[in-house]
């Protein structure tokens, strides 16, 4: 699922060029993608265990907002910020599914289709508005909100629907199997179905969500669930040391930003 298929085609009278504020999607791209997912679901349980839930809560929300704030501050795509912003928004987007059921009590067969509405909605409103919903489209203020708040509503999506297929008798195990097999479908669908290439994008992004935090769940929990009983912090540790790696490598190589900026449509 390349890139260059995300985009709109336009008459040349009406473009400009303008700095992708997204990385390019390459396969860096959805390994980092699925470490920050399970990153965030530990790392999420293990503030919670730490601090306690509120302030648990209350860092991440600070934390994430100061990590959007430079990531809209910046003029273009620049790998530490924009990861930092997602490894962030992974935090406090298991936060928000898991205070919905722990703290109030929702339960995930509740949740889930309510984050999905949610997320539903953000497309509609980001469609409605902008007339595309492509990723490398993003490059004015207004397109950047509605795609940060698409990233979110997936995150929390995803932690529920994680949780719902966990707790239904699938196990963490299970569960990284079922969604491993299904993120493979909008690629398989998008490249001998016809499916188009923003929508097989978003279906494989919403997956990952799933599929890292089963993974890192069947990790650190004890053997009574089912897992490896490695611990949140190890498991979290982990994957942090991993995600740096890889987003180090990115930002010296810089092989998914465009060296030369793609032409865009301007508001």
């Amino acid at each position: 699922m390349s890139t260059d298929h995300l985009t709109h085609n336009r008459p040349a009278g009406h473009l400009r060029h303008a700095a992708s504020k997204v990385p390019e999607v390459t396969v860096y791209f959805w390994i980092i993608k699925v470490l920050t997912t399970g990153m965030g679901e530990t790392a999420s349980d293990f503030l919670a265990h730490w601090l306690g839930p509120i302030p648990a809560v209350a860092l991440g929300g600070i934390a994430l907002v100061a990590a959007l704030a430079v990531q809209f501050t910046a003029r273009r795509y620049v790998a530490w910020i924009y990861w930092t912003a997602i490894v962030m928004v992974s935090v406090f987007g298991t936060m928000a599914a898991d205070t919905l059921h722990v703290g109030l009590g929702v339960p995930y067969t509740i949740s889930t289709p309510l984050f999905m509405a949610a997320l539903a909605a953000v497309f509609a409103l980001w469609y409605r508005s902008e007339r595309t919903l492509s990723i490398h489209s993003i490059h004015t203020r207004r397109r950047e909100t509605f795609y940060w708040a698409a990233v979110l509503a997936t995150f929390a999506l995803g932690t529920a629907a994680g949780d719902l297929t966990a707790t239904i008798g699938l196990g963490y195990l299970g569960s990284a199997v079922l969604y491993a097999a299904a993120i493979a479908v909008p690629a398989v669908a998008h490249r001998w179905g016809g499916l188009n290439a923003v929508t097989a994008f978003w279906s494989a992004y919403v997956i990952t969500r799933p599929l890292g935090a089963s993974i890192a769940d069947w990790m650190a929990v004890g053997h009574s669930r089912g897992g490896l009983n490695l611990g949140l912090g190890p498991v979290t540790l982990s994957w942090t040391v991993a995600i740096f790696g890889l987003v180090g490598y990115l930002a010296a190589s810089r092989t998914d930003a465009r060296s030369t900026p793609k032409p865009l449509i301007p508001q």
